[in-house]
């Protein structure tokens, strides 16, 4: 099956000045967002790429932008189940007076029992997110072959609760999971399980490039790309 780069849009407007976004519309990269945005083609640049997928909302369409002038032959998609959180009533207000709120404590201590007033739970949220990656790894292997790789560009939340699901952990262990604006996080998903490859990472890239199998016969059946089959023991010592 496909591996999967996940990007977190930039550094938006709303995380400088500290305002939980959410849908709000005309939520734009900042300065430093921008810059982010304009270094991820040369990132990226030893990835074969096969597609790009953004949430609808502004800024992820902005963070995709220089990538998607960079390689014209990438059609780019857009998939509404990967946009932000419905934070529904929270939407637009400053972090800083959300703290004291009593579901703030539930939103980081039990996630999977938060509802947000006006909007959506947790729990829906990460169910809708990785319904779209299961029909989108099912697409680009259909159309790209298993080895195929496609970048996705969403928010902090989808990204930490789509992590969750790769590594078998409880919504209610996400927010312990972090990624930086712009950072990106790599899951290979294979027949049986996914493989977390990189997490938040603001560095080069070039090693998630799919390679050869190995000459010899010795991975055993099953075995992929990067030496991560579905039977890797040992640490996974051949993974990138």
């Amino acid at each position: 099956m496909p591996t999967l780069i996940l990007v977190r849009h930039g550094r938006s407007t709303a995380n400088t000045s500290g305002v939980l976004a959410g849908r709000t519309p005309g939520v734009a990269l900042d300065e430093r967002g921008t810059e982010q945005a304009a270094a991820l083609p040369g990132r990226l640049a030893a990835l074969p790429l096969v597609a790009a997928v953004s949430s609808p909302l502004q800024r992820c369409r902005e963070t995709l932008a220089p990538l998607l002038a960079a390689r014209p032959e990438l059609e780019p998609h857009t998939e509404e189940r990967i946009s932000e959180c419905d934070y529904g009533d929270w939407s637009g207000r400053k972090l800083a007076e959300l703290t004291d709120e009593p579901l703030m404590t539930v939103v980081q201590q039990h996630p999977s029992a938060a509802a947000f007033p006006g909007g959506e739970s947790m729990r829906a949220m990460q169910a809708r997110a990785v319904d779209a990656v299961r029909d989108w790894n099912a697409r680009i292997e259909a159309e790209h072959g298993e080895n195929a790789v496609y970048v996705m560009c969403s928010h902090g939340d989808i990204i930490k609760s789509l992590v969750a699901d790769a590594l078998g952990m409880h919504l209610d262990l996400f927010q312990r999971v972090h990624a930086d604006p712009c950072s990106v996080t790599a899951i290979r998903y294979t027949r049986l399980r996914p493989f977390l490859l990189r997490l938040g990472d603001t560095g080069d890239l070039a090693s998630l490039a799919p390679r050869e199998p190995a000459p010899d016969a010795s991975a055993g059946p099953g075995a992929r790309p990067g030496g991560e089959g579905d039977a890797a023991v040992g640490g996974g010592a051949g993974a990138p």
